[in-house]
Formats: structure tokens, C-alpha cells, sequence
């Protein structure tokens, strides 16, 4: 079991680091513990700061894997609320018991079943980190506030409308500009992007989709080719 990570020992094990989001393709052929835990070795041999992993169960298995530090979520489809990224006390509390250093919550302004200052002090009451995914300015300025140590632009263009292409540099850049610790994470897709990332102030990059969904990265450039051939 690590020892548990302070704030002071985060800054030292992230600050700018990569982070990996080892979340395969839902049902896909990589969507199963024992390979996401390898693909989580893997990216710590390549330089992986940290490690970023959705469902308890699985993040205990990953958690026996790797010595890293790991941001836990665990993802829902609820009726009653668009927020899917931890919604309830109970999924702190199994990430909590599945070992993960650092959990991550919607930290929007949209209708949840639980308020995000009871998720606070719940990822609290269990002596680990709180991260806010935030899609806005006001999202994580209220987080900061209420006491959550990083601060993510994960959900920045999922909220409403069109997904983006790009990242979204611009809450980057203003959140690192008022906030200590802020990950950029979301449609960072290119080392260059992550350099950028990391020039504008991030205090780390989680990069998921171009690690490790196989099925999307092939399908980008399958699509190019046919595109060429079939214009």
C-alpha cells in the first residue's frame, strides 16, 4: 500500500507530468482489468506521472500494479442528472477502499444527486485528494473555493453542443493564471499539445483517447487513407 498522498507529495510526483487515462473503449476488446492494469504498467514505463482509472473494482486491480499515484472516477448514466463522472458518496467511498490517492468528481453547475461539498467532504473524510472536472471558469472557481485541491478542464466542450477538435487553451490559460494546480485534460491528442499545455501554465496533462483507445486512434487514420483513395 502507498503511502498516502499529501498535497506536497503531489507536486513533487506531477507537477508537470504526464498523466495517463487508461480507459479503453467501452466493450471493447481492451475493456477488461487485467489489460487495463498492463496498460497501465505500460504507460508508467514510458513515463507516466500518474494514472487516471474509472470503477473501483478495477482501480483495485490496477492499484496492485502500479506505484504511482491514481485519480479514481467511476462513470454513470443516471436519469435524473447529466452528471456521470462520481456522482454519489457511495462511489468516493469505493474508490476510497480501492486504493485510490486522488478522486475525481463533475464539479459543473448542473442538477446531481448529491452536492458537490458533501462529494468534497466525503473524498476528505478518507485522507485523499479532490480533482474538479469543470467545463468552465465559474465551474472551477467555485470549486477552488470550496476546497478542492486540482482543478481540470476534463469536461471544457461536453457539456452542450458540438465537441471541439482543439483543447480548450483558453480556460487553460485562465485558470492557470488564478489557480496552483490545474489539469489540462480533454482532446489533447499530440505531444505538442501537451507541451503547450504545460507552457500556458498546466500543472499536468492527462491524455487518455490517443493512448489508449486503439479502436478511435486506428479509426483517425483508417479514415485519412480512405479519405485519400475514396475522396
Amino acid at each position: 500500500m502507498m503511502k498516502k498522498l499529501d498535497i506536497a507529495a503531489a507536486d513533487v510526483a506531477m507537477r508537470g507530468g504526464l498523466v495517463v487515462s487508461c480507459q479503453p473503449v467501452d466493450g471493447g476488446p481492451l475493456d477488461d482489468d487485467a489489460t487495463v492494469a498492463r496498460m497501465a504498467q505500460a504507460a508508467v514505463a514510458g513515463g507516466a506521472c500518474a494514472i487516471r482509472i474509472e470503477g473501483a473494482q478495477r482501480l483495485a486491480v490496477v492499484r496492485r500494479s502500479v506505484h504511482v499515484p491514481i485519480i479514481g472516477i467511476v462513470k454513470r448514466d443516471l436519469k435524473d442528472s447529466p452528471v456521470r463522472i462520481t456522482p454519489w458518496l457511495s462511489d468516493v467511498q469505493a474508490l476510497l477502499d480501492a486504493g485510490a490517492d486522488v478522486i475525481a468528481v463533475d464539479a459543473t453547475q448542473r442538477a446531481r444527486p448529491v452536492g458537490l461539498a458533501q462529494l468534497l467532504e466525503g473524498i476528505h473524510a478518507g485522507r485523499v485528494l479532490a480533482m474538479a472536472d469543470c467545463s468552465s471558469l465559474q465551474d472551477a472557481l467555485a470549486a477552488h473555493a470550496l476546497g478542492f485541491e486540482i482543478i481540470g478542464t476534463t469536461l471544457s466542450g461536453y457539456t452542450e453542443g458540438k465537441v471541439p477538435d482543439e483543447p480548450d487553451y483558453a480556460l487553460l490559460a485562465a485558470l492557470s493564471a488564478q489557480l496552483p494546480r490545474v489539469m489540462a485534460e480533454g482532446r489533447f491528442h499530440q505531444p505538442a499539445q501537451a507541451r503547450k499545455a504545460v507552457e500556458l501554465g498546466a500543472w499536468a496533462v492527462t491524455v487518455g483517447t490517443a493512448i489508449t483507445r486503439t479502436e478511435t486512434v486506428t479509426g483517425w487514420f483508417a479514415s485519412q487513407l480512405v479519405a485519400e483513395v475514396h475522396p
